[in-house]
């Protein structure tokens, strides 16, 4: 430990790491009463200043803030609550034969001291998630929220100082050189939730202390609209799982791939839901957020100025304003393969459109990339949406809907290779902080012991017994 005497947080880390057998040892009343009183904060006390903090950082509508922020938040902990005396007991398995006279288990032990680096698309939700899991598995928790929504973090820091006391968990403000400094210090378990190009940063730091991983990224989640689909019902929910957040969520379907036949049809119907939802004029709704900095919008702004130079086609919106960091919502068809919109990961507003001619040319592009984050299938059809998902790879899906397999605590959520590693919510996230301990008692006298050294020809028999029978 004397290596890192010069890290800026290594007396937090120190004192956290002194104090973690003694977090680890609360009973399941214990821990239920410090998520109860995160509960309080985050559903009482706090309630409407998170709500203002998301509309100075991000412009989040009122419904948003309460719908994805406050309610899963609270939907973490009460299904914590509600689970965490059965995690906690002694898991109970089998034990064969040839081990006859001994019993076997598992425990869910904590892992010890954890690091949080949360980003800042939804800052509450994305923070204390997590925070949920590691207090259920009994750790001690160091956080470092997003620096691009700073009213959100300063908030998070004064909630956590209210709740919690340094030694179980805290909370660091700052830029990049705080998580760096931060990833130099040797903890237990590291959640992380962010992009794949700094995702891979993160692994290679915590490969330095052998730390595991739970890595929460992204990717270029697609979405499949075949023939058969009801085309109002699938705009409706893709419009919406599109725009929420002004399109800043990893969930988000980052593009549309369409059935060449009822492309037209498709976009006319997006067109009337978008003028429903967001009026003609979305930049004066109350129902649609902001951008989030400003290097955002330019990021943003220039996907669309890449595809207006490949001569694609902007069906709605392109609309732009850098003062209030607006971009109106926006979908693009015609786009050539090259262009930046179907490369990277979007996060935002803006909506691709790509067209197939059958199910396997879809299929094919989809597994031409990276493996996403999620995958979307709508469609009539069992059997175009049995070979789909057959023939893909993703963290999770959802048939006939988008999002919402996040809000499902039953549910585990999290990538595969490029979009993330591990899981998270209810019990996989509780997993997530938990070292699976295995445990054998000896009652009795061991069959075992009739093998023990020295070796004679009745031992071999025995070894050879035991191998064909037990």
């Amino acid at each position: 430990m004397t290596d890192f005497k010069d890290n800026p947080y290594f007396q937090l880390f120190s004192k956290q790491k002194m104090h973690q057998y003694e977090i680890a040892q609360r009973t399941y009343s214990q821990r239920v009463k410090r998520l109860n009183a995160l509960q309080r904060a985050i559903e009482m006390t706090y309630r409407a200043q998170i709500q203002d903090a998301l509309y100075k950082d991000l412009g989040k509508p009122k419904v948003e803030s309460e719908l994805s922020e406050i309610y899963q938040i609270v939907g973490d902990i009460k299904f914590a609550k509600a689970y965490l005396h059965k995690w906690m007991r002694k898991q109970k398995v089998k034990t064969p034969l040839s081990m006859l006279g001994a019993s076997s288990y598992y425990i869910y032990e904590p892992k010890g001291v954890c690091l949080i680096i949360s980003p800042w698309n939804f800052p509450f939700n994305l923070t204390f998630g997590p925070l949920v899991s590691a207090i259920a598995s009994g750790n001690t928790v160091i956080i470092k929220p997003s620096e691009m929504t700073p009213h959100s973090s300063a908030l998070m820091s004064k909630i956590v100082a209210d709740v919690f006391t340094e030694d179980e968990v805290a909370l660091v403000e700052g830029e990049v050189e705080v998580s760096t400094q931060l990833l130099k210090l040797p903890f237990n378990h590291i959640f992380f939730t962010g992009s794949p190009n700094v995702g891979k940063i993160v692994m290679s730091a915590a490969a330095k202390h052998l730390t595991s991983v739970t890595l929460e990224l992204g990717g270029k989640s697609p979405t499949i609209i075949d023939k058969t689909a009801n085309i109002e019902k699938a705009a409706k929910k893709i419009i919406w799982g599109k725009y929420l957040n002004a399109g800043q969520i990893c969930v988000a379907p980052d593009y549309v791939l369409i059935d060449e036949s009822i492309k037209t049809e498709f976009i006319e119907a997006c067109k009337k839901l978008m003028k429903y939802f967001y009026s003609e004029n979305p930049k004066s709704s109350k129902s649609y957020a902001r951008i989030v900095t400003n290097k955002h919008f330019e990021r943003l702004s220039n996907h669309i100025k890449n595809a207006e130079s490949l001569n694609a086609t902007i069906e709605v919106g392109g609309q732009r304003d850098s003062d209030s960091k607006y971009i109106a919502p926006t979908i693009v068809s015609n786009l050539k393969d090259e262009a930046s919109l179907l490369q990277d990961e979007i996060f935002g507003p803006i909506l691709p459109i790509v067209t197939y001619n059958t199910l396997d040319d879809a299929i094919e592009y989809i597994n031409a990339k990276e493996r996403p984050l999620a995958l979307y299938v709508y469609s009539k059809s069992k059997a175009n949406t049995k070979k789909v998902i057959q023939n893909t790879r993703a963290g999770g899906t959802c048939i006939n809907n988008n999002v919402i397999h996040y809000a499902n605590h039953n549910l585990p959520f999290g990538g595969t290779n490029n979009s993330g590693i591990g899981k998270s919510h209810g019990l996989f996230g509780f997993q997530a902080f938990s070292n699976k301990r295995a445990v054998v008692k000896q009652h009795t006298f061991g069959v075992t012991e009739f093998l023990f050294p020295p070796y004679t020809e009745l031992k071999e028999k025995l070894a050879r017994l035991t191998i064909k029978w037990f």
